[in-house]
């Protein structure tokens, strides 16, 4: 930590330079330089004005778009809270909303939320609600990040509220542009247009303009979205939103609108308006270089002149159009792009060009698939990372709550003594070991949740292998069909992490993704059958979450795969009066000539997966009052050799 002395002469450094920066810009005149007259003349230090300056010019660093924003605003932060330690100021909750920003854009998420709240309490207590306002849409916004969507709706509802009950301005549209963000993530298009027209509503009454005209493009590319396909209003909105743009100068919006109505008539087969209005984009996307809408107008503009049967004028717009992507490393438009002019050729019975283009499409839309999908994998341990951390909270105020009861109770018991005797003491002390039982359910219920947590990075560790497999031998299709199943399961996985328990068809559905991917990565060594009792409803029974894939993982990695031939394996389940019995069983080398194998090529391995979910069976007999149980049978022909291996668990019914 920075000593006293330290502090004290960086402050000391810092303050003279900004104001020689002062003395030397008197023709600007700066707020700061009257600042520090102020301050001198009052107190002869620094006051709480220089940590509002220094916060003000941190967010003005956060919004500029300077490749050294970000290293400016942490100067800032430094400084501002430099001069609060130095002179014993509190932190003020602006502060703290910019140190939120600031960990948020380093991807320190976890701190960043923490810091918002604290911003978010400290505004209601002083009564500045606009700053309170802007922690709420700063919670929204981390827990849309984090992949927390009610939580995020909630404080997106809690700004609305605030905004309403104060008056605030430019809170609500940015309140529903957030949670119009939300739930077109979760694929509820409804209420993602539903909050797009709150959000234009708004803004219009509040002269936000800019803003309602982002709303509107957004809301007429859904509507003219082939999904959807509602024209009829989709002409009312994209025109509404060409003639506010430009009203406002803003040639942006105006061609991306005219675009979209373009696309709107090609989907009809009008091409004559559609090139009219792709042609009208193009005039005023040129001028102000918006390459993105422009390589969009051409590459249409080319499809429309290839459906018109004018070979010459599509190649030369398709070309505009690449060269365009191309200066702006547009994949996505690389390849839909080279995917008509392939369709193009083909109509032209051009085969030789036809698979030339073709070979571009596909280079360029597996980029885009491996781009997609290695975002999809960050996202994942963005909100893995947040599911951990706010499980160890949990865990801490479970604790810190179960102290409190504790020593309340111990209050309790010292006055029963005092006041009514043995009588009040007994009927403390059974109060006292009640709560202390609950608090202990609930403590083992967070303690099966962490190790479900431990199993997740065990299955990522062994099925990351298999796509590292993959990609040393440079089989690029291979390795996109792993990585689209592995996502697939990912999020399969962390969904269902969340729960102590599990629909058995969400299980199940996991269950069949991991053996998909087991059946590339051994490249079909063993096939597999899974089978459920008809009397069970795979929906309305539960079962703890991945309980049954660490045995079918043992049977796959050590019966089938050393097996010289065919491997097969499966899964049933049965419905039994008190449980649901469920065989795992293999025709593998069994576990004799397994654990022999592993002596001599895994002599320091011990099984991870089987290892934690014995500690979760423990648990949740515990939890529950059940027995689950787990029995091994060697499978043997009429020599005594191993032939198989069967495991059979009894678990127990939950609805």
């Amino acid at each position: 930590m920075m000593s006293l002395l330290s502090k004290i002469t960086a402050l000391f450094g810092t303050l003279l330079i900004i104001a020689a920066g002062c003395a030397g810009n008197n023709k600007a005149g700066g707020d700061l330089q009257d600042t520090e007259t102020v301050i001198l003349k009052k107190s002869g230090k620094p006051d709480t004005a220089w940590v509002n300056y220094y916060v003000r010019q941190g967010f003005k660093s956060l919004s500029s778009k300077k490749d050294d924003a970000l290293q400016n605003v942490g100067a800032y932060l430094d400084t501002a809270s430099l001069v609060c330690e130095r002179y014993e100021f509190d932190f003020p909750a602006s502060l703290h909303l910019l140190r939120a920003e600031y960990l948020y854009a380093k991807s320190d998420f976890s701190s960043s939320e923490t810091e918002a709240s604290l911003a978010e309490r400290k505004a209601a207590i002083d009564g500045n609600y606009n700053l309170q306002a802007r922690a709420l849409l700063f919670l929204g916004r981390y827990y849309q990040r984090t992949g927390f969507f009610q939580k995020s709706i909630d404080y997106y509802n809690k700004s609305i509220a605030l905004a309403d009950a104060m008056n605030l301005k430019g809170i609500r549209q940015k309140s529903y542009d957030g949670q119009a963000q939300v739930f077109n993530g979760v694929g509820d298009l409804k209420a993602f247009s539903r909050n797009l027209e709150k959000m234009i509503d708004v803004s219009l009454k509040e002269n936000d303009t800019l803003t309602a005209v982002s709303g509107l493009l957004r809301l007429g590319t859904y509507l003219v979205d082939d999904g959807l396909r509602d024209f009829r209003p989709a002409d009312s909105v994209l025109r509404k939103c060409i003639n506010l743009s430009l009203s406002l100068g803003n040639t942006y919006y105006s061609s991306h609108a005219m675009a979209n109505l373009g696309w709107r008539f090609y989907s009809e087969k009008m091409l004559d308006s559609a090139l009219f209005y792709y042609k009208k984009s193009l005039n005023l996307s040129l001028p102000d270089n918006h390459l993105g809408v422009s390589t969009n107008a051409y590459g249409n503009i080319g499809t429309i002149y290839r459906d018109k049967g004018d070979t010459q004028r599509a190649l030369q717009f398709y070309e505009k159009s690449l060269q365009q992507a191309e200066m702006i490393d547009d994949w996505y438009s690389l390849s839909w792009v080279y995917k008509d002019i392939t369709d193009l050729y083909l109509s032209k019975s051009d085969t030789s060009k036809a698979f030339k283009t073709f070979v571009l499409h596909k280079q360029f839309s597996d980029s885009v698939l491996t781009r997609e999908n290695i975002l999809g994998l960050s996202e994942a341990r963005i909100r893995y990372d947040a599911d951990a951390h706010n499980k160890e909270i949990a865990l801490l105020s479970l604790r810190l709550k179960n102290n409190r009861i504790l020593i309340a109770a111990f209050s309790v018991l010292i006055a029963g003594l005092f006041i009514i005797g043995l009588l009040i003491l007994r009927s403390s002390r059974i109060n006292a070991m009640r709560r202390i039982s609950e608090m202990n359910h609930k403590i083992s219920e967070i303690t099966q949740a962490n190790l479900r947590q431990q199993m997740n990075p065990h299955f990522i560790f062994n099925t990351l292998n298999s796509i590292q497999y993959y990609m040393y031998q440079h089989d690029k299709l291979a390795t996109n069909t792993y990585l689209t199943k592995f996502s697939s399961l990912m999020r399969k996985v962390l969904d269902n992490s969340q729960h102590t328990s599990v629909p058995l068809q969400d299980e199940l559905d996991a269950l069949k993704l991991y053996l998909d991917l087991e059946c590339l990565r051994f490249k079909d060594k063993f096939e597999y059958r899974i089978s459920v009792d008809e009397e069970i409803d795979p929906l309305m029974y539960k079962i703890p979450t991945m309980l049954i894939q660490p045995y079918v993982e043992n049977s796959i990695c050590h019966g089938l795969i050393p097996l010289e031939g065919k491997g097969y394996v499966s899964i049933d389940l049965k419905l039994k009066p008190d449980h649901i019995l469920c065989i795992i069983e293999d025709n593998g080398i069994g576990r004799e000539a397994a654990s022999e194998r592993k002596k001599k090529i895994e002599t320091n391995h011990n099984s991870l997966g089987t290892r934690i979910t014995s500690s979760r069976l423990d648990i949740v007999n515990a939890l529950y009052g059940t027995s689950l149980e787990t029995i091994f049978t060697d499978l043997k022909n009429e020599k005594g050799e191993g032939v198989g291996t069967r495991v059979e668990l009894h678990i127990p019914i939950m609805t």
